[in-house]
């Protein structure tokens, strides 16, 4: 009898491990599956090239990561030249991650679908997964007419040749990551009329909860946190910014700013001096303000009245640890 059970227990223990091996294979393997590349030719209409500058520099910030940022200046403004040619390392812990050169002289050869598939479903040319640095998730929910108008501007760019390394996913990451794209559920853009749902569109567009919401240990959102700050950035100079708490709690968050207030944030970056030099230890941060500056008056108004109708979260904030700090911890 204990023969038996110690039989059935083995082949048990067999078959759970082929049931483990398979979908181990499938995940490696038949992921992601989010269908081939659409089929499309994108016009670069005047219309599309000006609404795609616009997303590009001042709403979705494709440059903000795909180009080259002089950290030792206040906000980090882009370097003159390495607009849209990558290079941008982001080790986050799951893995280590390149933004890729976006100019013609690295995407020359994707279609005009690649490209689409990629921004909007996170799956490059070749079929792999991407990490959703790039936030292809929230992506994937804009209006497809305004990712045409993006793919549309950045064909337009100057070639700007760089060597980018390849993308490296740790364990388990290299299995999760291929989990991740899914298919694009596009909706259109609410009419500028709805302050409130135009406003969650751009929010949306900007990808404002991944940076200003805190993640557990396995990189997931906190329920119940989203906009309320706490995620760490460390810098070149060894110091880390944590990103701020933008749920209306009047005491940890926006509640008490102003719409002129908000405008007037966002606006003062408008001068290029105000990115100014930034000594080691000082305060600086990865928010790239002069590039959001450029947002017009109804888009900015429209953003504050979507960040006022949120659920306020009391999140208290210790924006910034130096160096100097760091290195004594």
């Amino acid at each position: 009898m204990k023969k038996k059970i110690l039989k059935a227990t083995a082949y048990g223990l067999l078959g759970l491990g082929m049931l483990i091996f398979l979908a181990a294979l499938y995940i490696k393997v038949g992921l992601p599956d989010v269908g081939d590349p659409p089929q499309l030719t994108v016009e670069r209409t005047p219309e599309r090239l000006s609404r795609g500058k616009y997303l590009v520099h001042h709403v979705s910030l494709c440059v903000d990561c795909h180009s080259e940022r002089d950290m030792s200046r206040f906000a980090g403004p882009i370097i003159e030249g390495s607009l849209g040619k990558g290079g941008e390392k982001f080790d986050v812990g799951a893995g280590v991650y390149y933004a890729r050169n976006i100019t013609p002289a690295g995407i020359g050869d994707w279609t005009d679908g690649e490209l689409f598939r990629a921004i909007t479903m996170g799956v490059s040319k070749d079929g792999r997964a991407l990490f959703p640095v790039m936030p292809h998730p929230a992506y994937g929910q804009m209006d497809e007419e305004d990712i045409l108008s993006i793919i549309a501007y950045v064909r337009s760019l100057k070639p700007v040749e760089s060597i980018i390394p390849q993308p490296v996913s740790h364990f388990p990451m290299n299995f999760i990551i291929n989990t991740i794209p899914k298919k694009a559920s596009f909706k259109k853009m609410p009419d500028k009329q709805n302050v409130l749902a135009y406003g969650g569109y751009l929010v949306n567009a900007a990808s404002c909860a991944d940076c200003h919401s805190p993640r557990d240990d396995q990189g997931n959102k906190i329920d119940g946190m989203d906009f309320a700050g706490g995620e760490q950035f460390p810098l070149p100079d060894g110091s880390i910014v944590i990103s701020a708490n933008i749920t209306p709690d009047k005491e940890t968050g926006i509640g008490n700013w102003t719409r002129e207030q908000f405008f007037s944030r966002f606006r003062q970056y408008s001068d290029p001096a105000s990115c100014y030099p930034v000594e080691k230890g000082s305060f600086n941060t990865i928010m790239p303000w002069s590039q959001y500056a450029g947002m017009t008056d109804e888009d900015l108004h429209a953003i504050y009245t979507y960040m006022s109708s949120l659920t306020p979260v009391k999140n208290k904030i210790t924006r910034f640890t130096s160096s100097t700090a760091v290195a004594q911890n």
